[in-house]
């Protein structure tokens, strides 16, 4: 019998609903990767999930007169993810990143971020009275997504206020919603490189969780994994 994955978590304050739906798959192994786990979680991992949260310091991304726009931060959460994209960038170890997980991705590889989505033009796209908003997204048709969801559009839930800016370099758009905001990003063109796909949603908390846009990004990310084991 093969033996299970192990998939690192980011700590969070909901962790356990990523724990949850990833641990619905047989033979997955889930840690925790906490502040103080000095790097010895990250090489247990054969996967990463960085989850949604708190803002990133602006100064990651060289914009600190954005700091004023932002809400909570955590500078010990943003070292420990940026030293977990470190290790899973130079170990080949696949990642897949939820809300603050794309964000933190990618300022990671050069990005930069809207602070604020509505103080930039756009609608708003963060929770309404506690509750997650739901909006189309258009997937790009020569993306990884699209062979992962096998759909040009759909409906994801929505639950933040900042978003992708300037992408990265290596990095490429694979989903925008009506107005304009970066939905979801992965690897441009299939560059060289472990497994990335990065959702500005929320899989593992939509209502259905049979929907593609969460069932087939968790099962193809632990698919990645198991390939690269």
């Amino acid at each position: 019998m093969a033996s299970n994955i192990v998939i690192g978590i980011t700590t969070c304050g909901k962790f356990d609903n990523y724990k949850r739906w990833i641990e619905q798959e047989p033979g997955v192994e889930v840690v925790r990767l906490d502040y103080d786990d000095g790097g010895d979680a990250f090489r247990r991992c054969d996967g990463m999930l960085l989850s949604g949260g708190e803002d990133i310091h602006p100064r990651y991304y060289g914009k600190e007169e954005y700091l004023k726009l932002c809400h909570e931060i955590d500078e010990k959460r943003d070292a420990l993810e940026w030293k977990a994209l470190e290790h899973a960038d130079k170990n080949g170890t696949p990642v897949l990143g939820i809300c603050r997980g794309l964000q933190v991705a990618n300022v990671f590889f050069g990005g930069t971020l809207l602070p604020h989505v509505p103080a930039f033009g756009k609608f708003d796209h963060a929770k309404v009275n506690g509750n997650d908003r739901y909006h189309t997204v258009t997937v790009d048709t020569n993306s990884l997504l699209k062979k992962v969801v096998g759909a040009s559009e759909g409906v994801v839930n929505s639950a933040h206020h900042q978003a992708a800016d300037r992408i990265a370099p290596g990095l490429v758009a694979n989903a925008l919603s009506p107005d304009g905001i970066v939905e979801g990003l992965e690897r441009e063109h299939g560059a060289s490189g472990p497994f990335l796909l990065l959702v500005q949603w929320h899989p593992e908390r939509m209502k259905d969780l049979q929907s593609p846009f969460s069932k087939n990004i968790k099962e193809t990310f632990l698919q990645a994994v198991r390939d690269e084991k």
